[in-house]
């Protein structure tokens, strides 16, 4: 079964990013071509090898890239040129890295202050510019109106409750999540009526990608579900966009 389009995701890692890769790629549910990027060539290799044995029949590319924008500008370059994807255009783009920044506030400089918010949110912003032009490259940049309500693609951004609320030795974590949120809402509120759907994704507790106890009562989530919810947002109509979203397991406290 051939392709029905283009998807991007950044952090290709063993729980959360492995169990997305497989839902949007697997024939069987997303059904798309996927463009894999992280910064660890191993990671990319075992997780593109995972997915070879999971979801036969995908078509699964690989990028190197951290989230610096010279990386991801020649990483979409390469995903805009490479032979696997012609023909397809882009429907999803998903930034999910981790930032699990953690120290006391007196032990914190200036410098690595700024850089966690650097990596991570000017990441957020030079991942979404690269994909804004990719999605307009493909599919205009008419609004809605003028399309007759065609949807452009969605960018899908995976948070923590860090963006909503922060604790003590977390200044950065909190302030970079917080930062990420916002920027999602910023292009949510300037792209929607283009038909670009934003949506900022809250998840808490643990992921895994193991059908396990921890899974079956609750206390974990299993990472083919977050894939699911997030091909759920990429299926979404015009008529109803999702801006924001918070999962958890049942039994995660909050």
């Amino acid at each position: 079964m051939s392709p029905k389009g283009l998807a991007i995701l950044i952090g290709a890692g063993p729980a959360t990013g492995t169990g997305i890769a497989r839902i949007l790629a697997h024939p069987s549910h997303g059904n798309f071509a996927l463009a894999l990027m992280a910064r660890n060539p191993e990671t990319l290799s075992a997780t593109k090898s995972n997915l070879a044995r999971t979801a036969p029949g995908s078509v699964v590319e690989v990028f190197t890239s951290d989230t610096s924008p010279k990386a991801l500008s020649e990483a979409f370059e390469d995903i805009r040129t490479h032979k696997s994807f012609q023909g397809l255009k882009l429907s999803a783009a998903i930034y999910s890295i981790k930032n699990a920044d953690v120290k006391p506030f007196m032990e914190e400089t200036h410098d690595k202050f700024m850089a966690v918010m650097e990596s991570y949110v000017g990441g957020a912003m030079a991942f979404s510019q690269e994909a804004l032009k990719l999605l307009f490259e493909h599919h205009g940049e008419q609004n809605l109106t003028e399309t007759a309500g065609q949807k452009k693609g969605t960018i899908i951004f995976t948070g923590t409750l860090g963006a909503m609320r922060s604790n003590p030795k977390f200044a950065s974590y909190g302030a970079s999540r917080a930062g990420v949120r916002q920027l999602s809402q910023s292009l949510g509120k300037e792209f929607s009526e283009k038909g670009v759907h934003v949506c900022h994704v809250i998840a808490n507790g643990g992921i895994t990608d193991e059908d396990n106890e921890d899974v079956k009562v609750g206390k974990k989530i299993k990472a083919e579900s977050v894939g699911k919810t997030y091909l759920w947002l990429i299926n979404q109509d015009p008529d109803l966009f999702t801006s924001e979203l918070d999962i958890r397991p049942a039994q995660e406290k909050y």
